[in-house]
């Protein structure tokens, strides 16, 4: 599985533009390995369906999509965690919400992990149909990462759609309600934001700062941390750059951006991402670009355990988007 070191796998229709150097070659100037240390976070995509179809999205979820983990791939992938002994089991899509087997997927998950988290939208969770599914996380203490590009409605309808920041403060009251968010609940309730155009993400302790009080002034909303994550040029958010003519600028700035510092700390250093039908990926951006874990396609079922330390990782040009200013978080 192993494949010569900064080997670029990706198609070109994932590369750069002119003037922006390979992301591998730019790992070679600086004398830099991008290599697994130990792989502690399984991620699960359990389908690529989502209610929206939100400008940023590198997966290019939607409403339009019909992939979803069955229960049977579900189950191979609870194994292969049981196998591995993950402590931390990160569940995402698409909105998983959507999948119809996802409160079993987290009993089966949360039996095997120390931790289990799932990421939402913030747009289904709240929603009448899915207190259910809030009760099994509260039950099995789940972290729930919410996305929520801005607390100003102008610029969350504009890369979500019309009435999603209403129904997202909706959604956050509702899990503030059970404990999440709040001081000594046990219940973690953390927040993801994502610039709505071709920008690099913000300093993070800045916009925490804004999000914790916008959100308790105006909606008395509380929760434990916030995220700022630079969008990755893939998919959906690809294919807007192109049109919108910014792909050329993004790429150069988040190549002048790249930060050596960085690489030691990227997620897909100690994380293994699984698609819907469980095969295996370096990260979630890879699984969207279609690059399989160290340019090999293996299935969770093919896997005694975690990918080993010092396997190779595969990279492409859209790696910038983590290494630029602070990283990914």
């Amino acid at each position: 599985m192993s494949q010569p070191p900064h080997v670029d796998t990706a198609e070109p229709s994932c590369r750069a533009g002119a003037g922006v150097d390979p992301f591998a070659l730019t790992l070679t100037r600086h004398g830099l390995r991008l290599t697994r240390g130990e792989t502690t976070c399984l991620q699960v995509n359990v389908g690529l369906r989502c209610n929206q179809a939100c400008r940023h999205c590198h997966l290019e979820a939607g409403p339009g999509r019909s992939e979803s983990m069955s229960r049977t791939v579900a189950r191979q992938v609870a194994d292969f965690a049981e196998r591995g002994r993950f402590p931390v089991i990160d569940v995402t899509g698409g909105a998983p919400e959507l999948n119809p087997d996802l409160a079993t997927m987290i009993e089966w998950f949360a039996a095997c992990a120390g931790t289990v988290i799932l990421r939402s939208n913030l747009t289904l969770i709240g929603d009448a149909p899915y207190e259910s599914l809030i009760e099994v996380c509260t039950r099995h203490r789940v972290v729930i990462t919410a996305s929520l590009p801005s607390v100003n409605t102008t610029q969350a309808e504009a890369q979500r759609g019309e009435g999603t920041l209403s129904r997202s403060i909706a959604a956050l009251a509702k899990l503030n309600s059970v404990g999440y968010g709040r001081p000594d609940s046990g219940l973690q309730l953390n927040l993801v934001c994502n610039p709505t155009g071709a920008f690099i993400a913000p300093p993070q302790e800045q916009t925490e700062r804004k999000f914790r009080r916008d959100l308790e002034r105006k909606w008395v909303i509380v929760f434990n941390s916030l995220y700022t994550f630079t969008n990755v040029p893939l998919g959906r958010f690809r294919d807007w750059l192109l049109g919108s003519g910014n792909y050329d600028r993004y790429m150069e700035k988040l190549a002048a951006g790249f930060n050596p510092e960085t690489v030691e700390a990227v997620m897909c250093r100690s994380l293994v991402s699984v698609s819907w039908d469980g095969y295996l990926y370096d990260c979630d951006f890879n699984q969207a670009a279609g690059i399989p874990i160290g340019g090999v396609r293996v299935h969770v079922n093919e896997m005694d355990g975690p990918p080993a330390p010092g396997t190779q990782i595969a990279v492409s040009d859209h790696c910038y988007a983590c290494t630029t200013g602070s990283g990914f978080t």
